[in-house]
């Protein structure tokens, strides 16, 4: 159990001095291509901080652990909008882009809506058991695409307010990428496997594990990614980071590997696990859209609907 312990603080070392070199990295990278920061927030470090959650839910379906694959997704989506965002917002208020309003926040909205629609076989299509099918995972998929034809669209786009001085050269902002990368990468690992360990020991269930544990432990890149992006005053980073991820998780931690292993029947998930995926991405909807900002008092509510579920997760 020491041993674990000792672990678990390295590799939180690792995630936060990593998120460190990661953000300052992608700003630079985003200053000498001439593109928005919300474009590598979306790419870059959305993609890049979902490589833990990828890696869990391979490993997951390889195992033959469905509810630890769909934990995983479910648990990181709500964590990275209440708890990131809503710390986020706490630090410092998250301004909103029209464009982010408009299209982005209701793509996540809509993609989260149909993960829910499709596992609802019981209830939707008078299934025997709820189960995301390969065809399913197919749909997410394509939905998926939609998403990278936007994300096309926005490289074309040239934002004048971008176009400052870089802060590193390329070949330095790439390594700053890449070192960081690697360093929130092997945190997380490090984190997940320990913290599993240490959760297994005290005797926690499979869904518990799932959607506390292992979403959190997945979801530490992302937090830490987007403290250190608020504390820099990167704003369009830590945004896209968040909705980047979310899709990322839904269409592509859980669609391939869905995809390639087969149809995935979770046996111990509630229905207010669901309710809540849907719910989050509503309520940041909601938010946003209300005043272009995210303010203190919002990222303490959410913080607060954070701890009713987390605190129901234990009890149901």
């Amino acid at each position: 159990m020491f041993i674990n312990i000792l672990l678990l603080v390295v590799g939180f070392v690792l995630l936060i001095k990593g998120a460190d070199f990661f953000v300052d990295g992608a700003s630079s990278t985003a200053q000498n291509f001439k593109v928005s920061k919300m474009l590598i927030g979306l790419t870059i470090i959305a993609f890049g901080t979902s490589a833990p959650e990828f890696a869990v839910s391979m490993q997951s379906l390889a195992k033959g652990s469905t509810d630890m694959l769909l934990g995983n997704v479910i648990g990181s989506n709500i964590l990275n909008i209440l708890l990131i965002l809503g710390v986020a917002a706490i630090i410092h208020p998250i301004k909103i882009k029209d464009n982010t309003v408009k299209k982005e926040l209701p793509l996540c909205l809509l993609i989260s809506t149909l993960l829910v629609v499709l596992f609802l076989d019981i209830r939707l299509a008078n299934g025997l058991v709820n189960q995301i099918t390969r065809s399913d995972a197919i749909v997410i998929i394509l939905f998926f695409t939609i998403f990278l034809y936007y994300l096309i669209s926005l490289a074309r786009q040239k934002k004048k307010e971008d176009d400052e001085e870089p802060k590193f050269k390329l070949e330095k902002s790439l390594l700053f990428v890449l070192i960081g990368l690697g360093g929130i990468i092997l945190g997380s690992n490090l984190v997940v496997n320990n913290a599993s360990s240490i959760a297994k020991a005290l005797g926690l269930s499979e869904r518990v594990i799932a959607l506390t544990i292992i979403a959190f432990g997945t979801s530490l890149p992302e937090l830490v990614t987007t403290i250190v992006s608020s504390r820099k005053g990167e704003q369009d980073l830590l945004l896209g980071n968040i909705i980047g991820s979310n899709i990322f998780n839904a269409c592509v931690v859980l669609g391939i590997p869905v995809a390639l292993y087969g149809t995935i029947t979770p046996s111990s998930f509630n229905y207010v696990d669901l309710i809540m995926l849907i719910g989050s991405a509503f309520l940041l909807f909601i938010f946003s859209e209300s005043r272009r900002t995210i303010t203190r008092l919002e990222g303490a509510l959410m913080l607060l609907v954070f701890a009713v579920y987390y605190l129901l997760v234990f009890v149901i």
